[in-house]
């Protein structure tokens, strides 16, 4: 029974932590740009200014 507990404390303590770490993200900012990585992928690569010559 006491194997319960400690396995309960641990689960809450590891649950706590993860909270404490998304919360520390968005408060600094990390989910502020949900926009750009979308559509980043629609648009073209910019062409290079080398021109290959073969």
């Amino acid at each position: 029974m006491s194997v319960i507990i400690i396995l309960l404390i641990a689960s809450i303590s590891i649950a706590g932590l993860f909270l404490f770490a998304f919360l520390w993200g968005v408060k600094s900012g990390q989910f502020e740009d949900d926009y750009s990585p979308s559509s980043r992928i629609l648009f073209d690569d910019k062409p290079s200014s080398e021109t290959k010559t073969v």
